[in-house]
């Protein structure tokens, strides 16, 4: 009983550390990766503002390149909107619109993930003389519950990854002799 008791009083100060520590965990978090793509910040810019381009290189294009795709809106820039369905878990289905695009500059998506918060991306494109930077961000929200604060820690280890194989999708399309400018 002893142990029974000691095991009960060590689980419940474990629980109250645990929600006191998520206390002050951020509730909003912002996952970000750079690139210097050796491009024209309106090469880049273009790639990024129509949607369909991202079929080449977004990274969740090949994890199910059997997802479904549909198209609504401009064909680019502020109020393009692409829907994907996948039944992979890693990609799920959802929708992006972007919802800003300032013309070689930046560009702001919001994203609807099935069954979850939205979600709100930003690209910034920065031409300097070794090329063109690159800002690849996303926000989100986890508000005051704690087991959403924690797994706010887990996005970016989850994200981070992707981003970077997206970006570095992108610099194979932009810096290709080839590429349209």
């Amino acid at each position: 009983m002893y142990v029974l008791k000691k095991f009960g009083v060590s689980l419940l100060g474990l629980m109250v550390v645990l929600l006191l520590v998520a206390f002050f965990l951020p509730s909003k978090v912002t996952i970000e990766r750079r690139a210097v793509l050796k491009a024209p910040a309106t090469t880049v810019f273009d790639q990024v503002n129509r949607l369909q381009n991202w079929e080449k290189w977004s990274p969740w294009h090949t994890i199910d390149p059997h997802m479904l795709l549909s198209y609504e809106g401009p064909i680019a820039g502020k109020g393009a909107k692409y829907n994907w369905f996948s039944k992979h878990p890693d990609v799920g289905s959802g929708s992006l619109t972007i919802t800003n695009s300032k013309p070689y500059q930046r560009i702001d998506t919001k994203l609807k993930f099935e069954g979850q918060n939205d979600g709100f991306a930003y690209y910034t494109f920065e031409e300097t003389p070794e090329g063109t930077v690159v800002t690849w961000a996303m926000e989100a929200e986890t508000g005051s519950n704690p087991v959403h604060k924690y797994f706010g820690l887990l996005l970016d280890p989850m994200l981070g990854p992707s981003f970077e194989k997206g970006l570095e999708n992108l610099r194979k399309i932009v810096e290709k002799p080839t590429a349209v400018r």
